[in-house]
């Protein structure tokens, strides 16, 4: 065994997650690579010489429909893509990217990329001849770079696997990206701890060290040390921020506390954010129950459990009403979709709301979204944001989707699952396996 494999084998040991530590022969290592990758993309298997955490996202990447042959789509163009870039957290936070990386990037001739939490590249800078050598792969602004759209990358790796992550030579999956070395890191709402996005450094064998993955690592957590002080105005004036999309019980920030609800507790916020001017309690009763035998009193109980909960002068009464405005990732997934910017809304929506809640008018709310987000993803007819959703567990057995899918991306893969869905939804029990409980899918009316 040569001293690069015994080299290889000591960095495997000590990071899983930097993909050249000193000391191995950069040379040796692509020539190993490359020979793993094409043994993967003929037979499927993935030799040892490949860490896990890459032989994992090949393997994603594959079961995704992505090719080797491939390359990104822009998805986001112009004005949808200042109009979204200017709203996004990460927008806050550009300027210290810059000072932190730029110079860096400059010199070094690699690029400062940032994208969002979908993987989509919302800015590219750097050293104009890196850029224009990128600009040839859709290595660009508004460019879908997610594992399910261009595979193993290292921006669309690390919100993937909410990890910090450095991608090498033929770790790539994508053929045409095997030329290039980038190390990303996700940065996190400081709030929420939702991934907002990631920030990455790109360019050649340069990158190929474990330095590249600790420097982008520490420039995302300045980020989020920034945005911690730069708290939205509302949220310092007493705004309560609800995240309700994709669980069962939701999650109540207020005054810096994260407060998981139960799940009825959950319906309760979720109905009084919708109403600010309040409801009475025989409102509430029919909007959660849909036994009409439970009485004023259980409710009364919840609600007296509930302000104990959030602590005083949250809660009002007579009617029943927040003291505080409230915003919700379901208001901002309606307001995104109300001004056309479906991308953007697709990127906030995280499931279906409250799956598995039962109440009648949470019920409601919950299927007038999904509706309205799918049907404005079959008009959009982009193939990732109808891949994405036809994949999530909400949206698998979503017939409509995939033949709008089917329409746009003629993959065998496509075809095949949309004739099995039409086969098993042409029988009523095909239907009722394709409505599971607490998925969001479409309800029958």
């Amino acid at each position: 065994m040569g001293p690069s494999r015994i080299a290889f084998r000591e960095a495997e040991l000590t990071d899983p997650w930097v993909a050249l530590e000193p000391g191995t022969d950069p040379a040796e290592r692509v020539r190993l690579l490359r020979r793993a990758y094409e043994s993967f993309t003929e037979a499927g298997t993935v030799p040892r010489p490949v860490r896990s955490v890459v032989a994992d996202s090949w393997r994603r990447s594959a079961r995704a429909g992505v090719v080797p042959d491939g390359t990104a789509s822009v998805e986001l163009m112009d004005g949808e893509l200042g109009s979204y870039r200017a709203e996004h957290p990460l927008a806050r936070v550009m300027p210290l990217f810059r000072e932190l990386m730029g110079t860096f990037a400059a010199d070094g001739e690699h690029l400062l990329a940032v994208c969002d939490a979908q993987g989509r590249l919302l800015w590219v800078e750097g050293h104009p001849g890196t850029r224009r050598q990128a600009g040839r792969m859709n290595f660009v602004p508004g460019a879908r770079w997610s594992e399910t759209a261009v595979g193993t990358n290292a921006p669309g790796t690390a919100v993937a696997v909410d990890r910090p992550v450095q991608v090498f030579a033929a770790e790539h999956f994508i053929r045409r990206v095997q030329p290039w070395t980038c190390a990303a890191a996700p940065v996190h709402d400081p709030r929420t701890g939702r991934v907002l996005g990631a920030v990455d450094i790109t360019g050649g064998d340069g990158l190929a060290h474990p330095h590249s993955l600790a420097f982008v690592q520490a420039v995302a957590r300045a980020a989020e040390a920034h945005l911690a002080l730069l708290a939205p105005p509302q949220a310092m004036a007493g705004a309560l921020e609800l995240t309700a999309l994709g669980r069962d019980e939701a999650q109540l920030v207020a005054e810096g506390r994260k407060i998981r609800l139960s799940r009825r507790h959950s319906e309760i916020l979720v109905l009084l954010a919708r109403h600010p001017e309040g409801l009475t309690g025989d409102e509430l009763l029919c909007a959660l129950y849909e036994d009409e035998s439970v009485t004023p009193v259980t409710l009364r109980a919840e609600l007296a459990r509930l302000r104990r909960i959030l602590g005083p002068g949250l809660l009002g009464s007579r009617p029943y009403r927040l003291t505080r405005p409230v915003e919700t990732d379901v208001t901002v997934v309606e307001r995104r979709l109300g001004t056309g910017a479906v991308t953007a809304a697709a990127a906030v929506y995280a499931g279906p709301l409250l799956p598995g809640s039962t109440a009648p008018a949470v019920v409601r709310l919950r299927r007038r979204l999904a509706d309205g987000l799918r049907t404005a993803l079959i008009a959009r007819r982009d193939p990732d944001l109808l891949a994405d959703w036809a994949r999530t567990p909400w949206g698998e057995d979503d017939l409509d989707v995939w033949r709008a899918l089917s329409a746009v991306r003629p993959a065998a893969a496509v075809h095949a699952r949309l004739a099995e869905l039409e086969s098993e939804q042409a029988a009523p029990a095909g239907w009722a396996r394709s409505t599971r409980k607490g998925r969001g899918r479409p309800e029958p009316r």
